[in-house]
């Protein structure tokens, strides 16, 4: 008996089996629990690829979270495959390269806008295009990288998560009533597809390895994975608003 039993979950974000997403989905069937995915565009087929490697085939909609009409079509989309969403996974983050790699002060505002869609507003755009499918006891759990201070070379996507960690505050506040928890996952460096796209990705990794009280494997997505599948089973059920660090400890001790 699994603690995700008889829950119906979306995961968005699945591009390759390294993808936290992917395990998160992996071990949310593992736990007994029925998956859906999303994706878009070009890596829909790879996701499709990548779902036929969980425990069980698990099927993929379409699913562009700066799309209004992909939005609105949400509900629709789910109820062809689940009769509920009692948990929904944001693992979605995208900055184009202007807005990394120590370009901060010469960005242009397009970039920082795209950035800040993407990464953080679509957190709320997909709570509110899923709500109508959530209900008492449903839960929301976004992927986060620390905000609480300027990371070497992440730039404006450090900034993109300082506003998706607001964001979910906010959103913790106006579904609490609805009995809906909101709540983030901060994870350390894990090499993903998202993390090749950051200029200096080994350098910023190369911190956890100093400074990380217990030791970090930058290949492991999966020490995270199991803090999203604690937070979307019904042993937090008072838990919202929270970000929960998955580092090794990082953002507890100083240089």
């Amino acid at each position: 008996m699994g603690i995700l039993d008889g829950k119906q979950l979306l995961v968005t974000g699945v591009l390759t089996d390294a993808s936290i997403a992917f395990h998160v989905a992996r071990l949310a069937q593992l736990e007994g629990a029925e998956v859906l995915l999303s994706s878009y565009g070009r890596a829909f087929r790879l996701t499709e690829r990548i779902a036929g490697r969980l425990p069980k085939p698990a099927p993929v909609i379409e699913l562009d979270v700066t799309n209004a009409e992909d939005l609105a079509a949400l509900p629709d989309r789910v109820r062809a495959h689940l009769t509920r969403l009692d948990g929904v996974v944001h693992a979605i983050a995208y900055a184009p390269e202007g807005a990394l790699g120590g370009k901060f002060l010469q960005t242009p505002w397009e970039d920082v806008a795209t950035a800040l869609h993407v990464s953080a507003y679509s957190l709320k755009a997909l709570a509110t295009a899923a709500t109508p499918l959530m209900g008492e006891g449903s839960s929301l759990v976004g992927l986060d990288f620390d905000a609480s201070v300027a990371w070497p070379l992440y730039d404006w996507m450090g900034v993109a998560k300082a506003a998706l960690e607001s964001c979910a505050r906010y959103l913790a506040r106006d579904l609490g009533p609805r009995g809906i928890r909101v709540n983030l996952v901060s994870a350390g460096p894990v090499r993903t597809v998202a993390a090749k796209g950051i200029p200096g990705f080994e350098s910023l990794a190369a911190i956890w390895t100093e400074r990380a009280p217990l030791s970090w494997d930058l290949s492991d997505g999966e020490a995270p994975a199991r803090a999203v599948i604690a937070l979307l089973s019904d042993w937090f059920p008072k838990t919202t608003g929270e970000i929960v660090h998955v580092d090794g400890g990082v953002h507890a001790v100083g240089a």
